[in-house]
Order: structure tokens, then sequence, then C-alpha cells
């Protein structure tokens, strides 16, 4: 591991207070929760930071309820939890091993790091043949993926929760020393692989809100990957409905691109309140509203492929077997 001094606040204002002054000072630092992501990175030198702040002895990060998720709590507490919603309950039970989803926690999953071949390497590795846009080391290298261009990095984001949370039309709180903002989770992250989301410096991803209307919702999550009991994955479609309400009907996908993307001007362009639901139309046009890229296990062809099939899977649980 390298260097680093590890901060452990025990509320959100000495978080905060903390976080303020080591940017004053002109230095750097990342929140870490379970870890699960951010420790391995550091292992492989994967943008490292002088300090880290521990976010496990904040109480206020650790708040599990129906409407309400606290950005410390354990993916192995949603998993188990029988007042959290069936849907983010089986999206959980899906992540990694049991044992990671023991550390691992929903505002990490959130913010997880986005991943590509030529990032997610050893320093060795990646020295030995050139760097990419995301980890230049000052050199301004080129995005391997997409050769010729270092303006857009497109490391794929591959977290479970998001597309769940998204279809459940859940809100995100955060804070900083300027104060709380609070705004719908798909305005949340940013399509940039190097960016991810809207976070600014020192600013924390608090909880997750959700509304009244979720606990009406039906929902699936389904998911690709190449091994069952540990990988990440490689597609991923949510889908929610009020039953009895197509209108309500919501699509979300993750790991096809650098952000979890929501699907709703597809899914209301193809149908009115008065309309039923076309499955099969539906997946065809979820299927072509993505744009994988070849920086993951499978081929990007194949992946969007599969989006289809996901797709009417989800819709056909939804919808009790149509």
């Amino acid at each position: 591991m390298p260097p680093f001094e590890l901060h452990q606040p025990t509320t959100l204002d000495e978080a905060m207070h903390i976080a303020s002054t080591i940017l004053q000072s002109g230095s750097s630092f990342d929140w870490v929760a379970g870890g699960t992501d951010v420790l391995p990175n550091y292992k492989w030198r994967i943008n490292t930071k002088p300090h880290l702040i521990s976010l496990a002895k904040i109480e206020e990060l650790h708040v599990c309820g129906a409407q309400e998720i606290g950005a410390m709590v354990r993916l192995s507490t949603l998993e188990n939890a029988s007042f959290v919603h069936p849907l983010l309950s089986s999206a959980a039970k899906k992540v990694a091993s049991s044992l990671i989803r023991k550390n691992a926690t929903v505002g990490g999953n959130l913010c997880l790091d986005t991943r590509c071949f030529w990032y997610n390497q050893s320093e060795d590795w990646r020295r030995s043949i050139d760097w990419c846009h995301k980890a230049d080391c000052g050199t301004g290298a080129d995005c391997r993926v997409i050769p010729n261009q270092n303006t857009l990095c497109v490391a794929t984001y591959q977290g479970d929760l998001a597309p769940n949370f998204i279809v459940l039309e859940a809100q995100v709180l955060l804070r900083s020393v300027n104060g709380e903002r609070t705004l719908p989770l798909h305005e949340f992250f940013q399509l940039d692989g190097m960016k991810k989301n809207i976070l600014q410096e020192g600013e924390l991803l608090v909880k997750i809100l959700l509304p009244d209307s979720a606990k009406e919702r039906v929902g699936c999550y389904q998911k690709l990957r190449v091994r069952d009991s540990w990988d990440f994955p490689e597609a991923g479609v949510a889908a929610s409905i009020i039953p009895g309400q197509p209108s309500t009907l919501m699509i979300a996908s993750t790991a096809l691109e650098s952000i979890p993307c929501n699907h709703q001007e597809v899914v209301t362009s193809l149908f009115s309140d008065q309309q039923e639901i076309d499955i099969n139309q539906m997946a065809r046009a979820i299927q072509q509203s993505v744009k994988p890229v070849n920086n993951t296990a499978l081929p990007p062809r194949y992946r969007k492929s599969m989006v289809k099939t996901l797709t009417k899977r989800a819709l056909k649980t939804i919808l009790g077997g149509v």
C-alpha cells in the first residue's frame, strides 16, 4: 500500500472540517466507506491520495429504513432487512460475494469508480504499455479504447444498485461545508469516466431517499456477468412499475456506459396511458439506446444483444409473466 494518513471522524461536522482543512492546505483526499473498491485501487497505485477520511464511525450514515438509507449501510444489511424494498434486497444479493457484502456499502456502490481494461491494472503493467487518458500521470496520453482523443474517458460504470434506486425514483442527499442539496439519483451521475458524478471537492453522499410511491412498485433486476458468484455486471437492467398503471413503468441500465442510464424517454415514447406494454418492442428500443464499448470482459456486441434479453426477462417478471 502507498503511504497515506487515515482520519476517523465521528460526526458529519467533524468530517467536513477535516475535509476543508486538507483542501485548504493544498492537499487531497478520498472518502472511504467499506473500502472494497478504494483500497484495492490503492494497492494497484490507481489514483492514490495522501489522505483518507473514513466514514465508518459516523452514526448518521448508518441509518437504514424503508425510505432512508445511509451511505454507510452495508450491502449485507440491505440484503437481509425485511423493511427494505424487495428490489433493493434482490440487487444487493447479486453484488460480489457474501464476504464482500459484509464490508461493501450502499454509498460506495453508488460512487463506484468506473472500470476499464487499460486502467484497472498494476502500475507496472500500465507503465509497460504506456498510459491511458484516465491514468496519464501528466503525459496527456490518449484514450486506449477510443484512440486519438484525450477529452473524454469512456471507462464503464459497473455498480449494481444505481439502476434499481433509479427505477424507484430515489433521490440523494449530498453534504459539503457549504450546506446540503438533494437531487434525483439519475442526475447525480456525469457522463465522463473520470469525473463519474457531480460531487464537488469535499462533498459527500449522505443518504438515499425513497418516495412514498416506491413501496407500491414491483421491480426486477437482471444481471449479466461472467461468474455468478463474484463478478461486476457486464450488463444490468432494472425495471419497476405500479401494478395496473402502465404509465409508471421505469427502466434503467448499468455497466453499458460511463454512467447508469435512465431510459425514461425511451419508455414514454412507446406507449400512452391507454396502451398496453409491448415487451418485445420495449426490449428492442432499450437495446438500441445503449452504446457499450470494448473495455470490459465481454465484447460490446454481445453485451448489447443481451440487453434485449435482460429487459424482456425483467418486464415479464414485473408484468406477471405475460
